[in-house]
């Protein structure tokens, strides 16, 4: 197994094979960045990268002119990700949308298991390349065996689990229906729960705490209202465990602060933060 890119010599990391490396025709390897450079000159190398060698890669480089466009790919029946909603995506689509979910988990910094590779390789199938993912954790539902993802995306938050030789049991939570969120303290397996219009469903976040509350430090400003929700509860294990009550213009500006920095990260588009920002000045008359 190549441990280094074929092009920058540059040790491959987890984000560069978590959605399957990007292997050349020679057996050869190119990390992300230099696939995104490449695939900026000849977008065929993106949609075809097994047709090529280290060789040509050089070769297109130094001509830097695009090849000409390969035949159109024809649809083809992929593997489904929801038995509800079957989706028929040709090979193009989902090579696209690959390459896009590795570029925004890589800005993420995403730092997730080895277990959730099953779960990365079907959100291809879900999310289009207009929907925007926002942030991504190793989370589970409470009391369940199954490991699993939870993405939030700019329209709503999705919860992948995929057994090893099962298909993946999908759920799908629109911004409309979530009234708030909270995270539980709990120095083992912290829990985030999603409060809808008629129930609440808790994830455990056994793998990563620390990744688990930079999660919800993504979400919490986007789903809280900070005059009305505290931002964290307590688990009966950690009672003791003390928790402010903030003046709420404070906390306003603390949660704008919050979205000022995830604009400015990429995560928020100007129209989401001004979206966000009116809401949050709204609390302060």
């Amino acid at each position: 197994m190549n441990n280094t890119c074929s092009l920058c010599n540059t040790e491959l990391t987890s984000m560069d094979k978590l959605l399957g490396e990007n292997k050349l025709s020679d057996g050869g390897v190119l990390c992300n960045k230099c696939l995104d450079k490449i695939s900026y000159i000849n977008q065929e190398v993106l949609y075809n990268l097994n047709q090529f060698n280290i060789d040509d890669i050089h070769r297109i480089i130094q001509n830097k002119n695009p090849e000409p466009n390969a035949p159109a790919v024809t649809q083809e029946n992929l593997p489904i990700a929801i038995d509800e909603e079957p989706q028929n995506i040709s090979k193009d689509i989902y090579k696209r949308r690959k390459q896009k979910i590795k570029t925004e988990l890589e800005r993420l910094n995403a730092n997730l298991s080895v277990f959730t590779k099953g779960e990365i390789k079907e959100l291809p199938y879900l999310i289009s390349e207009e929907e925007k993912i926002i942030g991504i954790t190793d989370a589970q539902f409470v009391n369940t065996l199954a490991a699993g993802v939870l993405v939030a995306t700019s329209k709503r938050i999705i919860s992948v689990s995929k057994a090893m030789f099962g298909t993946a049991k999908i759920n799908d939570y629109p911004n409309e229906t979530i009234r708030s969120v909270s995270f539980v303290i709990d120095p083992r397996s912290p829990i985030i729960k999603l409060h809808l219009d008629e129930r609440v469903v808790e994830f455990e976040c056994f793998m990563d705490k620390e990744d688990a509350e930079k999660f919800y430090g993504i979400i919490s400003p986007i789903y809280n209202n900070p005059v009305q929700k505290p931002h964290q509860e307590v688990s009966p294990v950690n009672a003791n465990t003390e928790v402010t009550n903030t003046i709420p213009s404070l906390e306003i500006l603390e949660q704008l602060e919050k979205l000022g920095k995830l604009r400015e990260n990429g995560i928020l588009t100007d129209a989401e933060f001004t979206e966000q920002k009116r809401k949050l000045l709204g609390q302060l008359k």
